[in-house]
C-alpha cells in the first residue's frame, strides 16, 4: 500500500545548481544523487527525500510547496535568518504574522522562498497534535 512507502517531493527549479547550493548549504539537507535528467535528490527526515527537478522559469507554485515540521519555530527562524533566509510577513484581514509566525490554532507557521521562487514553510504543532 502507498501508506507504507517513502516519498520524494519534487520541486521545479530553474537553476538546479543554484537551488542545490541553497538546499545543501543554507537549509542543511544532505545531497544523495543527481539523476540522468538532472534532478538533484536530497535526504529528508524519516527516509523521505526531496527532488529538485529542472524546469522552466514560472513553473513554481504560488502556494506552499513543502512544509518542514520543527520543534522550535523561533529557533529555526533565527538559524535560517543567520544563513541569509528572508521570511515573508503577512498582514491580511483574516491572516497575520507576528515576527514572521502565523498562529493557526493547532499549529504555528512561517514562510520563505527558495532561490527559485518555491514557497517553503516551517510549522510547529501544538502539544498533543500529530
Amino acid at each position: 500500500m502507498l501508506t507504507a512507502t517513502r516519498t520524494t517531493t519534487m520541486l521545479p527549479v530553474e537553476d538546479p545548481e543554484r537551488a542545490g547550493r541553497f538546499y545543501a548549504d543554507v537549509l542543511g539537507l544532505k545531497p544523495l544523487t543527481t539523476t540522468a535528467d538532472g534532478t538533484r535528490i536530497f535526504a529528508l527526515g524519516q527516509g523521505d527525500s526531496l527532488g529538485l527537478r529542472p524546469a522552466e522559469k514560472g513553473a513554481q507554485s504560488g502556494h506552499t510547496a513543502i512544509s518542514f515540521e520543527v520543534p522550535d519555530i523561533e529557533g529555526e527562524i533565527r538559524e535560517l535568518e543567520d544563513r541569509g533566509v528572508r521570511f515573508e510577513d503577512y498582514d491580511l484581514p483574516d491572516f497575520k504574522t507576528t515576527n514572521h509566525v502565523a498562529d493557526m490554532g493547532g499549529e504555528r507557521a512561517a514562510w520563505f522562498l527558495d532561490t527559485e521562487g518555491n514557497v517553503l514553510c516551517l510549522h510547529e504543532l501544538s502539544d498533543g497534535e500529530a
